[in-house]
């Protein structure tokens, strides 16, 4: 099946950034509140990563010959 933007786009949150978004209509209230949504989702990004990275080292401690 064909995936329509229209409806992925339908279930996406209102508030939900999208990269390459035209960002000529926000107020600088709004840019400011989408630098720090993106601010804090790298965050999570990073933790995360480090959680993994933590997590291939244990594997590799234990399978290591």
């Amino acid at each position: 099946m064909f995936h329509d933007d229209d409806a992925s786009a339908s279930g996406r949150r209102p508030d939900a950034i999208i990269p390459g978004a035209d960002l000529s209509a926000l107020s600088l209230e709004d840019l400011a509140e989408r630098r720090r949504l993106l601010e804090a989702e790298l965050q999570r990004i990073d933790a995360m990563t480090q959680e993994k990275q933590a997590g291939r080292s244990a594997a590799d401690a234990v399978f290591k010959l």
